[in-house]
């Protein structure tokens, strides 16, 4: 298999702490530059800033000062050999909602493959030292569905729980968003698979964080993909406990479709989802752009908390 580098040697941030970008202090991040996007996932390394999207052998943009966005080589530039074995028709390269996470001293990188429609699906995973430093390293396959589940191993999210144990949510429509604990050595599942989110007409792209005593689940509800007529939406829940249940402002239970509205979109940014919350105070999602024939277009948020401990723009 053949893995491309990013030509740009960085240290990894000896802090976590984000430094929000001085033209970005406003809640709305004024992005330029190539921006397109689906599904995203960000990850900053000292001044820089990575995103990883859906796209041809996961898609990669990088930004120096967080505002200003450019498109650096894509992860796979080939389809790895072990894909057809889980996936058979997935031939072209196509990768879905990359999530990209730093646990202990090392960058993780989850994605999935899959057939368009159905559960016939695969979550991969590659690491490296860091972003910047590139030399990705293949993992292999983390978990798989076939029509024989009923739920699907697409949408990966990378959570560490208040103990420093790591787990991973994933799921998409059929009985929904699942959960399940990593092995710290691996980085792949070990014990029991719980369900935390379900929804009659679908429920999917988890996003875990954790804050003072709560883990926040924000997931995306309704039509995707449609360009200006996706009617995608991005709901939350919280919990106490990292396996739930997740409860919605007005005391619903997630696994019985609950979820409070956080963003609906608006006349312009269509259908906002593919969430990714990075470290409590950003958030980052896709949107299709109405004043471009639908064009799906990465936007970012500083993310806000209110004193009942509800997030919000």
């Amino acid at each position: 298999m053949t893995f491309s580098r990013l030509g740009v040697s960085l240290a990894l941030a000896s802090s976590l702490a984000v430094l929000t970008p001085f033209s970005a202090q406003a809640e709305f991040w004024e992005l330029t530059g190539e921006r397109g996007s689906h599904d995203p996932s960000l990850i900053n390394e000292g001044s820089t800033w990575y995103e990883f999207h859906t796209g041809q052998g996961i898609q990669v943009k990088r930004s120096d000062n967080g505002t200003r966005w450019y498109t650096v080589p894509q992860i796979f530039l080939n389809p790895p050999s072990w894909w057809s074995g889980y996936v058979p028709n997935q031939t072209r390269n196509d990768v879905w909602a990359p999530d990209v996470h730093l646990y202990n001293g090392r960058v993780w990188l989850y994605y999935s493959i899959s057939s368009f429609g159905s559960n016939t699906s695969a979550i991969g995973l590659v690491s490296a030292t860091s972003v910047g430093a590139g030399s990705w390293r293949d993992d292999g396959l983390v978990i798989r569905t076939t029509s024989a589940n009923n739920y699907n191993a697409i949408d990966p999210n990378l959570v560490v729980d208040a103990s420093g144990n790591p787990w991973l949510a994933f799921g998409s429509f059929w009985s929904g968003i699942k959960l399940t604990r990593l092995d710290k050595n691996t980085m792949k599942p070990t014990g029991s698979l719980y369900s935390i989110a379900s929804r009659a007409n679908g429920i999917e792209g988890p996003s875990i964080t954790y804050r003072n005593g709560y883990y926040y689940l924000f997931a995306s509800i309704d039509a995707c993909c449609r360009g200006v007529d996706s009617t995608y939406k991005i709901v939350y829940g919280r919990s106490t406990s990292i396996t739930g249940p997740y409860l919605d402002k007005n005391g619903v239970n997630m696994m019985n479709g609950g979820g409070t509205v956080l963003d609906a979109g608006n006349t312009v940014w269509k259908g906002p989802g593919g969430q990714d919350i990075y470290n409590n105070n950003v958030i980052a999602r896709h949107a299709y752009d109405a004043t471009d024939n639908g064009a799906p277009t990465l936007l970012i948020n500083d993310l806000r908390w209110d004193s009942s401990g509800w997030p919000q723009y």
